[in-house]
């Protein structure tokens, strides 16, 4: 019998849209040639749906990856907006990272995941190469989903 979540409880990204999600963009660093990356993959809210570390990920990578999602979470932003922001507003970014624990880092890789109309379902955040290229991962994942990435910029 499948399980019903109790009622009232909207936790948006599903647990089979979050593995599609994660392995999608572990696959596309692998097609690119990337170093080896981490991908966190946390719900509407804000909770760690996935989490996958390739062989040879670096110590921090969790920490940064989950900082990426969390931190366009945290503002509702994606994370090339909370990179400009933080150029702009450096007092309030510092604050920012104070709040969340130092789980709010404003660069790309870090990337809302709506759905069609729309609504946050979530975020994704990849670390282990540039920026911009966990970026690329996390948004062919997103969209693998059927679902629709959001960086900051125009896709």
């Amino acid at each position: 019998m499948p399980h019903a979540a109790p009622a009232g409880f909207q936790h948006g990204i599903s647990l089979a849209e979050a593995r599609t999600i994660a392995d999608v963009t572990l696959a596309k660093g692998r097609e690119i040639g990337l170093a080896p990356l981490t991908v966190v993959v946390l719900d509407a809210a804000g909770q760690a749906k996935a989490i996958l570390r390739e062989d040879g990920s670096s110590l921090a990578r969790v920490d940064i990856a989950w900082g990426k999602a969390n931190g366009v979470m945290a503002m509702g932003l994606g994370g090339r907006e909370l990179a400009r922001r933080a150029q702009a507003a450096q007092g309030f970014m510092n604050a920012l990272s104070d709040l969340t624990r130092g789980r709010a880092v404003p660069v790309p890789g870090g990337v809302l995941v709506k759905d069609g109309e729309g609504r946050v379902m979530g975020s994704v955040g990849v670390s282990g190469d540039a920026s911009d290229k966990d970026e690329v991962c996390a948004v062919a994942g997103i969209r693998a989903a059927g679902l629709v990435p959001e960086t900051g910029d125009p896709l």
